[in-house]
């Protein structure tokens, strides 16, 4: 849990479609001003929670608390939380201006108060010169900076992000990112953030959690959860690979696997290489069928593809499948031609 006094708390939410579950006992805190994210594969509920949180759906049980006041049956217009979607769904024949301007008015904020805090969103998210634009002349980045400006000029006590960058362009996100993190952090907003992008949600998060199949699995500072996930699902969503240890499936890193024509190892069949950026990703199939992927940043070429290898590793992580619990990893223990260290 963030050391920060609790901003949102959500306690045993479940949700259902018709007759099939989607939220199952979900709980969580998000601190005041903290950034929390929520990681997870599409369709594992982490739209369904956030629209939960909103008010825009009801849950079939638990409770929200909002600054410490029960908001479970509270309409969505009285609850003071701000949504945005991957559509930013702006007001196209209004200028950039009215899009900002447009939750002040409606709360007849004075004049004077409501053109200082529409002038401050657009500094801080670099719309200054955009204030007579039209919104559907914007490119998409830009209709995604003025969402969340027309967002924060509601002064929302919680902000939630759906996928907010999903629709924007590679080079575009890294610089988005930044800039949503630093206004969120600016404005001092709370905010929960999903997406099923890990390394967006690993850069962003002041912690994260991790959704699968409307349950919530680890949650802590994004480091220590990438670091030590609890089990085969959790690791293969943060990209490690699932091998046999001698007391049940490990998650071994792609950088601390290396594919060799030689023995000892795991009996592998290569079935793609290639550069990544400035790393070599070799992909092969276990005596299982299971995909494993090696990323290494030597010039070493792998076996040729169709060709048997071997892989090896030296560090390891137990984690839990269905109906096991996981051990502690024990430094000295060695099993089958390997040696194991924690991660």
């Amino acid at each position: 849990m963030s050391s920060c006094s609790p901003r949102l708390r959500v306690a045993g939410i479940s949700a259902a479609w018709a007759d099939r579950p989607v939220l199952r006992g979900v709980s969580l805190d998000v601190g005041d001003r903290e950034y929390f994210v929520l990681l997870g594969p599409n369709g594992s509920g982490k739209t369904t929670l956030l629209r939960v949180i909103a008010g825009l759906e009801r849950p079939t049980a638990g409770r929200i608390e909002l600054a410490g006041a029960d908001v479970t049956r509270v309409p969505a217009h009285r609850r003071g939380i701000g949504m945005m979607f991957q559509d930013p769904a702006l007001f196209p024949h209004r200028t950039v201006y009215e899009n900002v301007a447009y939750a002040p008015l409606l709360q007849r904020r004075p004049r004077a108060e409501l053109e200082d805090e529409v002038g401050r969103l657009l500094a801080l998210l670099h719309l200054e010169g955009f204030e007579d634009r039209a919104a559907a002349a914007l490119s998409g980045g830009e209709r995604q900076r003025v969402a969340l400006a027309r967002t924060l000029a509601a002064r929302p006590r919680l902000v939630l992000l759906d996928e907010p960058f999903a629709s924007i362009d590679v080079e575009l996100r890294a610089s988005l990112r930044a800039e949503f993190r630093g206004v969120l952090r600016a404005t001092g907003t709370a905010a929960i953030h999903v997406t099923h992008d890990r390394e967006e949600g690993l850069f962003l998060g002041d912690r994260v959690g991790l959704l699968f199949d409307g349950t919530l699995g680890e949650v802590g500072p994004p480091e220590l959860v990438y670091a030590r996930p609890e089990t085969e699902r959790s690791a293969r969503f943060l990209g490690y690979n699932i091998v046999p240890g001698p007391s049940g499936p490990e998650a071994v890193h792609p950088a601390d696997l290396t594919i060799s024509p030689d023995p000892p190892g795991l009996p592998v069949v290569v079935t793609a290489r290639g550069w990544v950026g400035r790393e070599r990703s070799t992909i092969v199939e276990g005596p299982d069928g299971t995909l494993l992927e090696s990323r290494a940043a030597d010039a070493a070429a792998p076996p040729p593809v169709g060709r048997p290898a071997f892989g090896r590793w030296t560090r390891s992580r137990p984690v839990a499948s269905a109906g096991r619990t996981v051990a502690d990893t024990d430094p000295s223990r060695s099993g089958s031609d390997f040696e194991r260290a924690n991660l």
